[in-house]
């Protein structure tokens, strides 16, 4: 027997098969198109969104000659705070999918603040107002579509998160769901009491008939009901994907921390069960929940991670493949004094600035593309060592190491580089698809097809990167980068 997981991420969708050992041993994906129709507008299409994660749960099955017989359980895990609007009655959404990184709200959540709303929902949430939420996004789709609010109020449409939005298309339209993990990135779920808030609902003026019920990371929900992939495979697992690779690095006892390095770059320490509270703006979050038992987390969020270095690519064009940045970066011996800050959607934790926008500074005649691809590949690690630095100070606890994963952790350059600046072991594991792992092993245990203990055996370490900076060096360039980052704040009036 094996467990699917699906990968929806942010740029492609991913499928991959575990086999009974937990290994995983097929593995399809699918790129699809980014919308891009103001500045500072990110759109995706639900229906190609689901369409493409379809075509790789079909790729990986027929790689190995599978049917939906041989799929003991389903995992999700997902791209958070994406909001889809569709109609219950025809599955058809009624507008593009807004993106996480869409700052088309900005402004009204910085109205929000004025008005003093800023704690309230911190103090329900965990969360920082901010437009990277989905409460925001729902409000536009209902204040923007024509009838939308009216459908709402009738109850005729639905809103999820693209979780929600893909067990729906599972199971034909039967279950309207998503788990703590992805309510939590709404900043309409109270994480305390494990429910969507009245008075945020009411806030944001979102009719509750609009939204999903809630439930546990990993429990078996129902079945699929679609031809094209197969009937009756229980769906397990949901939870979102910065999360998920929590749950996949091991990362199961409080004070452990992990980065994820994707499109943006997600820092996550589990604090247990309790949640913690953050002067510097980190977010308090719910990690998973199985069974009765509900896990907090810490998280800090840098908005454009690897995405500097598809800018590079698609943007400038500098090269033809992402991978290719690593070679072009290590042509050089330094950055040439050029710092580059990639605040491309605006900046995130702990500086949340959303009029910040993306900078390079220290340009002279003698700079060429590859000091601007090693000065984008450490401005990565940049952001993640402020959100160390802000983990460090909240918690008042030292991170004595960071787990890393996603595709960006292949890069040996910015790896070593992250050791450097932020002088602790970083730990690459063996099996670099965490994200899909924790989805994985979350649906495996609620299938029965796994315990708890036997998958804490399955970390194995590929690489560890130390620090090799003198301290003198390391506070130089810290302090050069600080002053990068303050010149490219508050750019937009």
């Amino acid at each position: 027997m094996y467990i699917l997981a699906l990968d929806q991420g942010t740029s492609s969708s991913r499928s991959l098969l575990f086999d009974q050992d937990a290994n995983p041993v097929a593995i399809a994906q699918r790129e699809f198109t980014q919308y891009f129709p103001q500045p500072g507008w990110v759109e995706h299409d639900a229906l190609e969104i689901w369409q493409s994660q379809l075509a790789v749960c079909q790729q990986v099955m027929q790689a190995l000659k599978i049917t939906a017989a041989d799929i003991a359980g389903i995992g999700i895990t997902n791209q958070r705070e994406t909001t889809v609007i569709w109609e219950r009655a025809t599955g058809k959404p009624i507008y593009n999918a807004i993106v996480w990184q869409d700052r088309r709200t900005a402004e009204f959540c910085g109205q929000l603040k004025a008005d003093g709303y800023a704690g309230l929902i911190q103090d329900k949430t965990g969360l920082v107002l901010d437009a990277y939420f989905s409460a925001s996004k729902i409000r536009w789709l209902l204040d923007n579509v024509a009838g939308a609010r009216e459908q709402a109020e009738r109850g005729e449409l639905a809103f999820g998160t693209i979780d929600t939005w893909l067990v729906w298309q599972l199971t034909g339209g039967a279950l309207h769901i998503t788990d703590v993990s992805n309510a939590s990135r709404t900043m309409l779920f109270n994480i305390d009491t494990l429910q969507w808030d009245d008075q945020l609902l009411d806030l944001f003026a979102i009719p509750a008939a609009l939204l999903p019920s809630v439930q546990a990371s990993s429990q078996v929900y129902g079945t699929t009901q679609n031809a094209d992939l197969g009937s009756g495979i229980p769906i397990a697992a949901m939870i979102g994907d910065q999360q998920a690779g929590l749950f996949g690095q091991l990362c199961w006892q409080a004070g452990m921390a992990k980065c994820t390095y994707g499109t943006g770059c997600f820092l996550m320490m589990n604090t247990g069960r309790q949640r913690a509270l953050s002067p510097q703006g980190l977010l308090s979050t719910l990690a998973w929940q199985i069974g009765d038992e509900v896990v907090y987390a810490l998280e800090g969020s840098v908005f454009v991670g690897g995405a500097v270095v598809q800018w590079l690519r698609d943007g400038l064009e500098l090269f033809t493949q992402a991978s290719d940045s690593q070679a072009l970066a290590e042509s050089v011996d330094d950055n040439g004094g050029v710092v580059f800050v990639p605040a491309l959607t605006g900046l995130g934790a702990p500086h949340w600035d959303a009029q910040a926008r993306g900078a390079i500074f220290g340009i002279t005649r003698g700079t060429n593309k590859a000091h601007l691809s090693r000065a984008a590949l450490e401005s990565i690690a940049y952001q993640v060592n402020d959100l160390l630095d802000a983990f460090s100070t909240d918690s008042g606890k030292p991170i004595h190491q960071l787990r890393i994963d996603g595709g960006a952790a292949m890069n040996n350059l910015l790896a070593q580089f992250q050791a450097d600046i932020a002088d602790i072991p970083v730990v690459r594991p063996l099996q670099l698809e965490s994200t899909a792992q924790g989805a994985a092993y979350l649906a495996g245990i609620a299938v029965g097809l796994w315990r708890l203990d036997q998958l804490q055996e399955k970390g194995q370490t590929d690489q560890i990167f130390n620090g090799n900076f003198t301290p003198e060096k390391r506070a130089a360039l810290r302090q050069q980068w600080l002053k990068a980052v303050d010149r490219a704040k508050n750019w937009l009036e």
